[in-house]
């Protein structure tokens, strides 16, 4: 008997080891799988920290060169009154030389008659040049100002590359006398090269390199400039619209061997901890301790792990709070570049709880509660809770249904879905008038659409945009920052009742614009 009373407890010890021993080591092998991720995100929110600082100083120089001929335009236009077109020599060339030195002639023409009669033309420089310069525009470059868009009377640029040579024009309609007249100012491109691009895009410190290509990859200005995965290029917004500056931070190769160097430090730390968990699992199994304390020390370890996801945080923050005494002479500026980095690390903060509760809903621990709801209601009720950040940026938010519509949906997550959609486009169309929100009615299922006309998204992110993490160029060349997990959020909403996601741009008739549509099942469950 007392034979018989061994053997249970003996079973008991070798269930132990055979069934334990691997669970414990399955577990030892992901949790040091999640301390290798955990490093590689720290290793990507330096390089992102170095890309940031980039991205911001390629976007000031940018600034700074189309600011300066707006700046040059604006005084031209003060300038050339059409009323009194025998004083625009007068005018101008009396400041020409301090106030727009790289406007090299001023053109009126009568833009109502048939042949565009030059009505006015005052040159620095008079020459053959002129001659050959006015009946380039004349025949062939007023073909491209496309002088009938409105606004008419809006300051205009025209970039263009003719037989070699670049050509940089401003251009503005005026009304006199029921007649439209064209000002034209011809741009030294020559001279915005050799003179203004050395002032602003030399750097004085030497802490970053940069240079001006054409749409051909070609140098314009500056030396070619090393490969670097950190680098940044951008194009101008308004004047030299062809052409786009790189730039690429000194300091970033040194930035990125560290990282190298950290990586194989963490990744020898972490193959370590993983050897001293195995070595501590094996005494814990052949000394018995119980479930329970393993338990604890696996909840320790993964409380480790959450610890070190912060670290990334506290360094962007910390370098940016060093930054705020750096390199930028003006004063108002580096506060305001300084005071963006540290915000945006209390936003990564909040980034990554979301990206916690995405991971929870892919996992599958997502519960959906379906009752019967109004659709129009609830999407009326996610509309209102965007109206006031609508109005603050002068957006007109409309929502348009067909009228009640009746069916079984979650709520909470439809708002959600909805919500997602409007942030997009406040976000990615901040030129748009206004954000359309529409529910409708189809043959079996019910659609949910969010409609902008913002500058919409290239062809090649439509099929991808839906993925987690993935964000469009749009959100590359402009300053809008993001998590890319919205719109894969609202995807999976859709798909939860038993419909999907799609976006279709272009989808206006002038080519702008996005259209987001949410299908859904009207009897989800």
């Amino acid at each position: 008997m007392a034979e018989r009373r061994r053997d249970p407890a003996k079973l008991r010890e070798r269930l132990l080891y055979f069934l334990l021993v691997p669970a414990i080591g399955l577990a030892v092998l992901l949790l040091g799988a999640a301390a290798l991720r955990t490093t590689l995100q720290i290793e990507k929110a330096r390089q992102q920290t170095v890309f940031d600082a980039t991205w911001a100083l390629a976007t000031e120089r940018v600034k700074r060169l189309d600011e300066m001929i707006i700046d040059q335009d604006n005084a031209v236009d003060a300038a050339v009154d059409v009323r009194k077109l025998r004083t625009v020599a007068d005018r101008w060339l009396l400041t020409a030389g301090r106030e727009t030195p790289t406007v090299r002639a001023v053109l009126v023409l009568d833009a109502e008659s048939e042949d565009l009669e030059v009505r006015a033309f005052v040159s620095r420089r008079p020459g053959p040049e002129d001659d050959r310069f006015r009946r380039l525009l004349v025949h062939r470059l007023v073909r491209e100002m496309k002088l009938d868009e409105a606004p008419r009377e809006q300051l205009r640029h025209l970039h263009q590359d003719v037989d070699g040579q670049s050509y940089l024009l401003s251009y503005w309609q005026r009304q006199q006398s029921g007649r439209r007249y064209l000002v034209v100012a011809w741009h030294y491109v020559d001279k915005l090269v050799a003179e203004i691009m050395p002032q602003i895009y030399r750097d004085l410190d030497g802490s970053s390199r940069m240079n001006v290509v054409d749409s051909q990859g070609r140098i314009v200005f500056g030396q070619p400039l090393q490969t670097a995965s950190l680098a940044v290029n951008l194009n101008y917004p308004t004047t030299l619209y062809n052409w786009r500056v790189n730039v690429a931070l000194t300091s970033a190769e040194g930035l990125e061997q560290r990282a190298i160097r950290q990586r194989y430090v963490q990744l020898g730390v972490v193959g370590l901890a993983m050897l001293i968990a195995v070595a501590g699992v094996v005494i814990v199994v052949r000394a018995s301790i119980s479930e329970r304390r393993l338990a604890a020390l696996k909840s320790d370890f993964v409380a480790n792990v959450s610890h070190e996801l912060k670290t990334p945080l506290a360094s962007v923050r910390m370098f940016g709070e060093m930054l705020l005494t750096g390199r930028v002479r003006n004063d108002d500026k580096r506060r305001e570049y300084l005071e963006i980095i540290v915000g945006e690390s209390e936003r990564l903060t909040s980034l990554i709880d979301n990206v916690l509760d995405f991971a929870k809903v892919e996992r599958g621990m997502e519960a959906y509660a379906f009752a019967e709801a109004d659709l129009a209601e609830v999407v009326t009720r996610a509309v209102e809770s965007q109206r006031y950040r609508a109005g603050r940026a002068n957006l007109e938010l409309r929502v348009v249904a067909d009228g009640p519509i009746q069916g079984r949906f979650d709520s909470r997550a439809i708002e959600l879905a909805v919500v997602n959609l409007v942030d997009n486009a406040f976000k990615y169309a901040q030129d748009t008038p206004y954000v359309e929100v529409r529910v409708a009615e189809r043959e079996r299922e019910v659609e949910v659409s969010v409609v902008d006309e913002g500058p919409g998204i290239a062809d090649e992110d439509v099929d991808r945009i839906f993925e987690r993490f993935e964000r469009g160029r749009g959100g590359s060349v402009s300053k809008v920052r993001g998590s890319g997990i919205g719109l894969a959020l609202v995807q999976h909403i859709a798909r939860a009742h038993g419909g999907d996601a799609e976006v279709e741009s272009p989808w206006t008739e002038d080519g702008r614009g996005a259209r987001f549509r949410m299908r859904l099942s009207r009897d989800a469950s």
